[in-house]
C-alpha cells in the first residue's frame, strides 16, 4: 500500500516535471531535479530482470555523458529511462517528440511588439523521416489545475507552415507570429509537427504576455533615477527589471514570476520613495524583499514574516528557512498549508526565506558534486553568499535576538542546513533538517548546535538512513538531539505535522556563547 501511494506521487511528479521542461524550454536548465527525480522513480520501481538490465545500460551511458558534459544527451538518456520506467516503451517517434523544444529572445513579452520563436533540437534523434513536415503554432491557455500536466482552452492558431525540414539542431524553424489583440497574461505556446496529416512531435514554451511592456519598465527605470537617496531600497523598484532580463536570456526559469504583481509592487514602492518615504518602515505580517547580490550582479528576492506585534522597542528571534529543490523563498510561505508563518506569529518569530541564488543553488553544498565544474562552483557559492546576505539585511533591518538565530529547511533545505550549521556554529541556537542528510563528521564542527530531526522511514527521494547516521553522530558526540521518525512517512508529508515541534523546539534553546 505505501509503495504504491508512493508511487502514484512520484509518477505525477514525474510527469508534472516533463512537462514544465517542455513548458519552459527557454531556460533548460534543473538537471538536479531532474536526476533526483529519475532515481527517485528507480528507487520506487526498484527494476527487476530486463528492465534492469537496460536501466542499467542508460545510467552507465548517463555517466559517461555527464563525465563529458553533454547535457542534450544527458536530457536523452533520462527521458528514456523514465519513460521505460514509467512503463512506455522507448519509441522512435517518442525519441523525436523528446528531442523538440521552443526558444526565443524573449518569453516575457510586449505583445505589442513582433515576436518570432524557434523550434530546435537538444539532441539529434534516430527516426527515419520521408518527406517534409508541416507545423502548427498555437496559443493555449494554462491548464485550470496547476497539478495537471496539460494545456488549457486554445486561445488563437498562430500559424501553419509546411514543407518543413528534419533536422532542427542544424536549421532551427524560425516562426514569426502575431500576438496582438490578445489579453495580457500567461499562456502557452505549443508547435505541433505533422507527416502527412499524422501527428509526429510537439513542443511547449510558457510565456507572459504585457501590452506596453517596454515603455512602463522605461517609465519605471527613468522615475528611479530622479529619486535623491535609499540607494538600498533601489532593487526593490529594479527587481521586474532584472528578473525579465534574466528569464529572457534563459538563465532564469519564468515559473514563480508574476509579472503583474511584480510591477504592481515595483510602483508602489517607487512611489513611496519619490514621496520620501522607506516604503518597509513599520511594516509587520509577510513581505517580499529584494536586493543586490553583487558578487552574481543580480538582484536576489527574498521572503519575510515579522510578527504583528514586534515594534523595534526590543529584539526579536529569527529563523533562517531554506527551501527544497525546484521550490523557492515562497516555499515555506505558501505552501505546507501556509502553516509556518502562522506558527511564527504565535510563537513570536521573524521569518526570512532566501531563494539561494537558484532552485537548485545548494546553499554552499554542490549536489551534483563537480568540483571541476566551474559553473556549478560558482553556483553553489552564491547560493551560499545569498543566505548571509539575507542575514544581513534582517539584521540591519530589524532587531535580532543574536542568541536566537534559527536555521530550518526542507530536503535540499536540510542538506543546507547540516552543511552551514558545520561551516558557520557560532551563529545558530539550534536547527531543524526534514528529509535530508549530512556528512557525519562535520557534526563534531558544529559546536554542539542542538538539532531537532525530522524523517519519514518510507522517502524513497533521500533515504531516511541520511538522517539516521546524523543523530548517531549527534548521539556519540553527547548534543542534544530530538529525533522524529515517521512510520510510513514520506520525503513531504512528514514536514507540516511536525513544524509545531520545531518552534516547540527552539523556544527552548538560545544560544550560550557571544
Amino acid at each position: 500500500m505505501k509503495t504504491s501511494r508512493a508511487l502514484r506521487f512520484f509518477m505525477i511528479a514525474l510527469s508534472l516535471f516533463l512537462f514544465s521542461l517542455a513548458a519552459g524550454a527557454q531556460a533548460r536548465r534543473n538537471l538536479t531535479l531532474a536526476r533526483v527525480l529519475y532515481n527517485t522513480l528507480k528507487t520506487t520501481i526498484s527494476p527487476q530482470g530486463e528492465l534492469k538490465a537496460r536501466i542499467d545500460a542508460i545510467d552507465k551511458e548517463l555517466a559517461a555523458a555527464t563525465r563529458q558534459g553533454r547535457t542534450g544527451e544527458v536530457r536523452h538518456l533520462m527521458a528514456k529511462g523514465i519513460a521505460l520506467l514509467s512503463g512506455r516503451e522507448w519509441t522512435d517517434q517518442l525519441e523525436f517528440s523528446s528531442s523538440l523544444v521552443l526558444r526565443t529572445d524573449a518569453v516575457i513579452i510586449d505583445s505589442s511588439r513582433p515576436w518570432t520563436v524557434r523550434l530546435e533540437q537538444i539532441y539529434q534523434p534516430k527516426i527515419d523521416l520521408a518527406g517534409s513536415l508541416t507545423a502548427l503554432a498555437a496559443i493555449y491557455k494554462p491548464a485550470e489545475r496547476p497539478q495537471a500536466a496539460a494545456l488549457g482552452d486554445k486561445v488563437k492558431d498562430l500559424t501553419t507552415i509546411e514543407g518543413v525540414g528534419r533536422d532542427f539542431m542544424d536549421n532551427p524553424l524560425r516562426m514569426e507570429v502575431d500576438l496582438s489583440g490578445i489579453a495580457d497574461g500567461m499562456y502557452v505556446i505549443k508547435v505541433e509537427l505533422r507527416l502527412k496529416e499524422e501527428p509526429l512531435g510537439e513542443a511547449t514554451l510558457a510565456v507572459s504576455l504585457a501590452r506596453g511592456l517596454e515603455p512602463r519598465l522605461t517609465r519605471i527605470e527613468g522615475d528611479l533615477k530622479r529619486v535623491r537617496g535609499f540607494e538600498d531600497l533601489q532593487a526593490e523598484v529594479l527587481y521586474p527589471s532584472d528578473r525579465i532580463k534574466n528569464i529572457n536570456r534563459g538563465r532564469l526559469e519564468m515559473a514563480g514570476f508574476d509579472l503583474e504583481k511584480e510591477l504592481v509592487r515595483a510602483e508602489a514602492a517607487l512611489k513611496s520613495l519619490k514621496s520620501k518615504k522607506n516604503p518597509f518602515a513599520g511594516r509587520t505580517r509577510d513581505m517580499e524583499r529584494h536586493y543586490l547580490l553583487a558578487e552574481a550582479r543580480e538582484i536576489m528576492p527574498y521572503r519575510v514574516y515579522v510578527p504583528a506585534k514586534y515594534s523595534g522597542k526590543e529584539s526579536f528571534p529569527l529563523i533562517i528557512a531554506l527551501h527544497g529543490l525546484g521550490a523557492t523563498q515562497d516555499s515555506f510561505f505558501d505552501a505546507y498549508g501556509k502553516e509556518f508563518p502562522k506558527l511564527a506569529e504565535q510563537h513570536g518569530y521573524i521569518v526570512a526565506a532566501p531563494l539561494g541564488y537558484r532552485v537548485d543553488g545548494g546553499y554552499g553544498f554542490s549536489l551534483l558534486r563537480a568540483p571541476d565544474d566551474i559553473a556549478e562552483v560558482r553556483k553553489a557559492e552564491y547560493s551560499e553568499k545569498d543566505v548571509f546576505q539575507v542575514l544581513d539585511w534582517m539584521r540591519k533591518n530589524y532587531r535580532i535576538d543574536e542568541k536566537r538565530i534559527y536555521l530550518e529547511g526542507h530536503s535540499m533545505g536540510a542538506i543546507g542546513t547540516w552543511y552551514l550549521a558545520a561551516k558557520y556554529p557560532d551563529i545558530w541556537a539550534a536547527i531543524a533538517p526534514f528529509s535530508g542528510y549530512g556528512i557525519p563528521a562535520s557534526v563534531a564542527k558544529m559546536n554542539g548546535i542542538p538539532a531537532i530531526v525530522i524523517h519519514g522511514d518510507a522517502d524513497s527521494t533521500v533515504p531516511v538512513a541520511g538522517s539516521r547516521v546524523m543523530v548517531e553522530a549527534l548521539k556519540k558526540l553527547g548534543v542534544e538531539y530530538q529525533y522524529i521518525e515517521v512510520p510510513g512517512g514520506n520525503h513531504m508529508n512528514v514536514v507540516q505535522p511536525n513544524f509545531g515541534a520545531v518552534f516547540d523546539f527552539f523556544d527552548k534553546h538560545r544560544k550560550n556563547a557571544p
